[in-house]
């Protein structure tokens, strides 16, 4: 597959997750679509809860169901958001905390994050540009 296919894919798989978001408080759906180093895809989506600390993010609910069935590599992330009711979404960058859920996972070097519109209309960043000076595990060495 091509590579502007392949991220359009990713893109699409984005948006199916964000159709299952749980946000009944804030009515912001996100969906990620976070790909491992084998090509297996794993979908998140935020998840509101009444006691606001108690929320998942997207980006994090896709990473934590992909560790919690074995995977720890990944090529890249697109994701999704925007309030319901809305036609169009906005780009929609990741939070810091699920910024550093990446990196503990990742080469924050080649890493790609790819913040989505639509299928045509999206950007890719490395997690490098999105999380300069990272807090990376290798600093606990």
């Amino acid at each position: 597959m091509h590579k502007e296919a392949e991220e359009r894919h990713l893109i699409e798989k984005a948006f199916e997750a964000r159709e299952r978001a749980y946000v009944p408080y804030s009515h912001f759906r996100v969906g990620a679509a976070l790909e491992s180093e084998t090509g297996e895809i794993f979908l998140g989506c935020n998840i509101e809860n009444a006691s606001y600390g108690a929320t998942n993010c997207a980006e994090r609910t896709a990473f934590f169901k992909a560790v919690s069935e074995g995977c720890k590599k990944f090529r890249r992330i697109a994701i999704v958001g925007g309030l319901i009711g809305k036609e169009e979404t906005e780009y929609c960058a990741p939070c810091g905390i699920c910024r550093q859920v990446m990196a503990e996972f990742t080469d924050i070097h080649d890493f790609q994050v790819i913040l989505a519109k639509s299928t045509d209309d999206y950007h890719v960043y490395s997690l490098e540009e999105l999380l300069p000076h990272a807090f990376l595990p290798s600093a606990l060495d």
